[in-house]
């Protein structure tokens, strides 16, 4: 899962639901890959719920860019909200996030049969893989990765697209998805012994809406009805 952003109703919806898959079915790993607190009500919610749980968390733009806030003064905005809510051990967890995750099937050999997880893309928390990127560009933002799957966030576009042999899958958000399509989303990928490859299913589940406006008009985030309306239109 990916771009939880501060909004914690969302994170325990997809909580909630993966429970119910890992009741049904072998779920080795959780991975979060960034964005975890700026921009939504709760980021130390959300915060707390991660670093209880036993999940591999990642950092990604916004989760740099706060602790980058934090440590220069610079005030603004929900990255200060978000700042104060997270406090300075929260934000030194932040500062001590990996990059990027690998996860190496069980009959497989790393590098080249491994899931590789990341915030963006495999180099940097920035450029975005998209499903409107040629083949050449995105080969030009992938690069030279080893990797038999690719999973990543930071664009809010939940899909997945086939590159060279290699599956790419977005499975954001969690929090703000910018798709059109007003559900909270992750991703469940799977290792399938008899094709050798990594298969995905993007879940996507009702979003919290009610409850979610109400923690936003309570919580004190920098102007509310303006997060309101941007997660109503749940696009760019």
């Amino acid at each position: 899962m990916s771009d939880i952003h501060g909004f914690s109703l969302a994170l325990e919806t997809v909580l909630a639901d993966l429970a119910a898959q890992r009741a049904v079915a072998d779920i080795a790993e959780v991975v979060v890959a960034g964005d975890l607190c700026e921009g939504g009500p709760a980021p130390g919610a959300v915060l707390a719920r991660l670093r209880d749980s036993t999940a591999v968390v990642l950092t990604g733009n916004t989760d740099r860019d706060l602790v980058e806030l934090a440590q220069s003064g610079w005030s603004g905005g929900k990255a200060e909200f978000a700042v104060a809510d997270i406090g300075a051990a929260g934000v030194d967890y932040l500062a001590g996030l990996p990059f990027a995750h690998r996860v190496t099937p069980p009959s497989g050999t790393s590098p080249d049969d491994d899931l590789l997880v990341v915030h963006a893309n495999p180099h940097d928390l920035e450029r975005k893989i998209t499903l409107e990127l040629s083949d050449r560009e995105l080969r030009e933002v992938i690069g030279e990765t080893r990797a038999a799957a690719i999973a990543f966030g930071h664009h809010h576009v939940a899909f997945s697209r086939e590159l060279d042999g290699r599956l790419l899958v977005d499975v954001s958000a969690v929090g703000n998805p910018k798709d059109g399509d007003l559900r909270c989303k992750y991703g469940i990928l799977a290792w399938d012994e008899g094709s050798r490859r990594w298969r995905a299913e993007l879940r996507r589940l009702p979003y919290p809406l009610a409850e979610t406006f109400a923690q936003v008009r309570s919580s004190g985030l920098p102007d509310p009805e303006r997060t309101i309306r941007k997660l109503e239109r749940a696009s760019y």
